[in-house]
């Protein structure tokens, strides 16, 4: 592993915030510490590889988000109201395998909780790291967790995801799921079906996968906030819960101009932050 630094970038993660004022988390390739110094936003870790370019894909600093939110902006007023509160925010781009385990395990679940069950099966199965005098846990490659039985990983608090997060990983060890080939593939609908494929991966699964890691900015991940989001300033049905998929999805395509994931995310945190 290589250690170095990379200065004078315009972002910052959701890592495990130090008494420093510093976000401290880790990714695919190793772990990174992002903290603001005046007008510099600054990165050091220990990665596998070379820590600008890691930064720079992670977080998506090619993107000209500007250009992203000023167009979004001219939409509606919503749209402007919601850029201006969460200015801030990316889309990451995360590992493709991660992705589709953490997305598996979210099912009926709740953040701290998925949070805490990805640490104890990077405890468990991952590579581990030392820096700077503490002890880190990469997420497990596919071979690592391949040595997960079903038992194994209802000890480590799974529930009923258990059987989907191991069926999934033998699917992709055994190449019946090759994670290389389908992360490259162009066609938005041959990828979705492909994941479907995948034990635990359903529709919204499938949409969050495509848009969080292999950034399908036309996909609209939908929720029960996405719903009452959508509802409440565009649809205004008296029966929130009778809001169907089918007509969520053709709102976004006619209105966010193929970046429906990227309104999403700022309309989601706009009204929630705000409820």
């Amino acid at each position: 592993m290589t250690q170095n630094k990379y200065l004078n970038v315009d972002n910052v993660f959701a890592g495990k915030k130090k008494e420093t004022g510093s976000y401290v988390g880790v990714i695919k390739q190793g772990v990174i510490r992002v903290k603001k110094q005046e007008e510099k936003i600054i990165f050091e870790g220990i990665c596998e590889g070379d820590l600008k370019q890691i930064v720079t894909d992670y977080f998506d600093l090619d993107r000209d988000y500007l250009q992203i939110k000023k167009k979004l902006a001219q939409i509606d007023d919503f749209m402007k109201i919601s850029i201006q509160f969460g200015s801030g925010i990316r889309i990451l781009k995360q590992d493709f395998w991660e992705c589709i385990i953490s997305f598996i395990i979210s099912a009926n679940n709740n953040i701290p909780r998925i949070k805490k069950i990805i640490e104890r099966i990077s405890k468990e199965y991952g590579t581990k790291v030392e820096w700077e005098k503490n002890t880190y846990f990469l997420f497990p490659t596919p071979e690592q967790l391949g040595k997960a039985s079903i038992e194994d990983l209802r000890e480590l608090g799974l529930g009923f995801r258990d059987k989907r997060v191991y069926h999934t990983t033998k699917m992709i060890l055994e190449k019946q799921f090759d994670l290389e080939n389908v992360e490259y593939l162009q066609d938005l609908e041959t990828i979705r079906a492909e994941l479907l494929k995948l034990d635990g991966v359903g529709p919204k699964v499938a949409d969050c996968i495509l848009l969080f890691s292999l950034q399908k900015w036309e996909v609209f991940p939908i929720d029960v906030w996405v719903r009452r989001v959508m509802n409440e300033l565009y649809i205004h049905h008296e029966k929130e819960e009778k809001v169907s998929k089918k007509m969520l999805d053709k709102l976004a395509k006619e209105k966010f101009l193929g970046m429906a994931g990227i309104a999403q995310q700022y309309l989601f945190y706009w009204k929630r932050e705000t409820a």
